[in-house]
């Protein structure tokens, strides 16, 4: 890698989409950022945005029928603004990989070997690895020359002790079908919790951490001293909080009890509890402002409206109190994603009637919009109370980079 190659381009490739961002990590300055979504479909989308040269938004529509043909035209989208992905200036590409398992615990510059591990977690995340290996390999057909590095979502949480990670199931049939506690959504957990500790003036080791990623997907993670030691999310991203579509807790037998009695596949249950279940199962809405406007418009829709918003919130409540003793001193509850970020109703109820556990919520801090860090507790209040806006995609640069350039 040469002195001056201090690029990023970050690379998060779903089953019909690349998301994409180029970061200078001088700064962590963005260049560009764009989206291309309907891969493989009759018409394919291509929104970017020349951040570098303060330009507009172009987007242009055509045939994609590959992971491929979309990369080829972001490079040429990246080149035409003089980022493209021949510059010399370009030290890695770092792609997000959902699942690393229990072998990939940092993240790690790929190769034929690491690539086909990858792949061989293909049964743990049937419905993101695919998709993750597919940019990966275009990719590197790309710049074969170039380092491509792997950044695992699962990789922060890998540092829960053995008595959080198990499930007590029969030891033998779990090693044999790695059924484990993995976690998801590690690298936001990682960024906001050391974020939230520079946001107190102290070093991440010093600090404990309750993260709510909270999103369409939910996740909550207990953080001491800059290490995960419990996870809502398990062997899948559906266990735990309620979420947008998912069912997050619930009792196993359920399943059981929907095959017998309403006769219903393991393809139909899967769907049940990952898609038409969380607050679209409850309400019928997964976007948290809809539900509040329902729930202010009042009516039979509001009260339907009012249980889901009651049975997230509970949740919630749950899992502050259980990690709260899994930590024994908690220093901050910090807030992230689309609705941890931009729901204050949500922040305020789930930390109402805290108090004796030394958490609070200060309305006047919580209604206030910001897109920086920010504390909304009292300054009485025993455990800061923050909102933390995620950056996965700066996350995956900054890890990416510190590797290449070690």
């Amino acid at each position: 890698m040469t002195a001056t190659a201090t690029r990023v381009l970050v690379l998060n490739s779903g089953s019909s989409s690349v998301k994409y961002q180029l970061l200078d990590m001088r700064d962590g300055a963005r260049l560009a950022v764009g989206l291309v979504e309907r891969i493989g479909e009759g018409s394919s989308r291509l929104a970017h945005t020349p951040l570098a040269t303060g330009g507009e938004q172009r987007e242009t529509e055509g045939a994609m029928a590959d992971h491929e043909a979309a990369l080829k035209a972001v490079a040429a989208e990246l080149a035409a603004d003089g980022l493209g992905l021949d510059s010399p200036e370009l030290a890695a590409i770092g792609h997000r990989v959902v699942h690393g398992g229990l072998k990939f615990t940092e993240p790690t510059v790929i190769d034929d070997a690491v690539l086909a591990e990858i792949e061989r977690l293909v049964p743990l995340a049937p419905l993101h690895n695919p998709a993750n290996i597919t940019g990966i390999r275009t990719a590197r057909a790309l710049r074969p020359d170039l380092p491509q590095v792997a950044v695992f979502d699962t990789a922060f949480h890998t540092t829960m002790p053995e008595y959080a990670a198990r499930y007590a199931l029969d030891v033998e049939t779990a090693d044999r079908h790695r059924i484990r506690r993995y976690g998801f959504h590690g690298t936001s957990h990682a960024y906001v919790s050391r974020t939230t500790a520079a946001l107190l003036g102290k070093d991440p080791s010093e600090v404990n951490v309750i993260v709510l990623h909270l999103g369409n997907g939910a996740s909550a993670s207990a953080v001491a001293g800059g290490r995960c030691v419990d996870t809502s999310m398990g062997l899948t991203p559906l266990e735990g909080l309620v979420m947008g579509t998912r069912s997050g807790d619930i009792d196993p037998a359920v399943t059981f009890h929907l095959k017998r009695v309403a006769g219903m596949s393991e393809d139909e249950v899967d769907e049940l509890l990952n898609k038409q279940s969380g607050l679209v199962g409850l309400c019928g809405d997964n976007d948290m402002r809809e539900i509040r406007r329902r729930i202010d418009a009042g009516g039979e829709d509001g009260a339907r409206a009012r249980l889901a918003f009651d049975i997230y919130i509970h949740r919630l409540k749950k899992y502050l109190g259980a990690y709260s003793a899994v930590l024994g001193r908690v220093d901050a509850v910090a807030f992230t994603a689309g609705v941890g970020e931009n729901a204050a109703p949500v922040r305020e109820a789930a930390i109402a009637g805290l108090e004796e556990m030394g958490m609070a919520v200060d309305a006047d801090l919580n209604a206030r919009r910001s897109g920086e860090p920010r504390l909304i507790s009292p300054e009485y209040a025993r455990v800061a109370v923050a909102v933390v806006p995620t950056d996965e995609e700066l996350e995956i640069a900054q890890q990416t980079y510190a590797l290449v350039s070690a």
